[in-house]
């Protein structure tokens, strides 16, 4: 069987330079002898790798020496927590906000509660069944709060912000693991980013952190590995890092810039998704639940008139090698998911399939 086009949520597509280089490079890295999975973490050759990844995701996004850039493990999920244990100094007379947009957002509040005493929600739209993100004029932030905390993509849901809400001096934490990379975004916005690799940077099993320095060192009763201040001091090398990993960010890093940079990936990102909502939107068969002005670039969940059709389109776009379309078991339906490593030929055979198999059944 050959290569399918995988419009899966995550761990997701990657591209085909990124593991044709890596296959290349599997039992022999540059001469060393050995495979990057067995080298030493403390080697040059290894320090030499996570040291390229991280001087490549700082030219791509624009990050100034006013931010630390780790490679840590444990996921987005591990991040909900670690941030307010870093950010809060008083957990009892401290609050923070969150801007509630999904699944996500209200599992970041979730673990922030077990934290602090007090959590407000800034905005949400749950009531609306997350169809859409919260306007500037909704969001109701605190500021004395110790930091707000927004999800920028909604993988489940298919919404994604299209603005940076102003927080004032309040420092704005964001989780990006579905659309970092896939636009241009202004850093300096942020005093803490942090994103899962598995939807646009690499292989599951690395979590970039992007944080402001100003920031580290705010608690000094954290368990070492929880501590952003101790894992900046040791390069993300507190203990071994997920190198191989590592190193297939750095790849994917390169060949970011290869494409045109950020700026580049945005343009065929917009062209890409506007294919897919174009054949949703010019038809009466298919159905986006979410509002225009929200609708996610990276995420796009989609319903049948005739639902009872569901099951019919999987199977037959499984076997046209359209793979992992269905949607989130909490909302149903289908979803494709198109991020930066999905060729332009995968969301072509995707358009032409919807629209043959509308004509055949519709």
């Amino acid at each position: 069987m050959g290569r399918v086009y995988n419009f899966s949520a995550g761990p997701a597509v990657l591209p085909v330079a990124v593991l044709e280089r890596a296959r290349d490079e599997m039992l022999d890295y540059q001469g060393s002898g050995m495979s990057v999975m067995e080298m030493s973490h403390r080697s040059k050759k290894y320090l030499g790798i996570i040291q390229h990844a991280e001087s490549m995701l700082r030219s791509l996004m624009g990050i100034s020496d006013a931010y630390d850039v780790l490679f840590l493990q444990g996921g987005a999920t591990l991040q909900f927590a670690m941030a307010p244990m870093n950010l809060i100094t008083d957990p009892k007379g401290q609050t923070a906000d969150y801007i509630l947009t999904g699944s996500w957002s209200k599992k970041a509040m979730k673990e922030a509660k077990k934290i602090f005493s007090q959590i407000r929600v800034a905005a949400s739209t749950e009531d609306e069944g997350f169809t859409r993100i919260p306007t500037r004029g909704e969001l109701r932030l605190n500021p004395d709060a110790v930091y707000a905390h927004m999800t920028t993509n909604n993988t489940i849901y298919g919404t994604e912000f299209q603005y940076t809400p102003d927080t004032g001096k309040v420092p704005l934490v964001a989780d990006m693991s579905s659309n970092i990379l896939s636009r241009v975004v202004d850093v300096n916005r942020f005093g803490l980013i942090y994103a899962g690799a598995q939807k646009n940077l690499g292989p599951s099993g690395v979590t970039v952190v992007i944080i402001r320095k100003d920031l580290e060192g705010r608690n000094a009763n954290l368990p070492v590995m929880l501590d952003y201040k101790a894992q900046v001091a040791e390069q993300s090398m507190l203990n071994t890092p997920p190198t191989y990993a590592i190193y297939i960010l750095g790849m994917v890093l390169d060949w970011v810039r290869d494409q045109g940079g950020v700026a580049g990936i945005e343009q065929r990102n917009i062209r890409q998704a506007e294919r897919v909502y174009g054949v949703i939107d010019a038809s009466g068969f298919y159905q986006c639940p979410n509002q225009k002005e929200s609708r996610s670039r990276m995420n796009i969940p989609f319903t049948l008139s005739k639902p009872e059709l569901t099951d019919t389109f999987l199977a037959e776009s499984t076997k046209a090698g359209l793979m992992t379309l269905k949607g989130h078991r909490s909302v149903g339906g289908m979803r494709a998911s198109l991020y930066n490593a999905m060729p332009d030929e995968g969301v072509e055979a995707l358009v032409a399939f919807m629209v043959d198999f509308e004509r055949r059944y519709g």
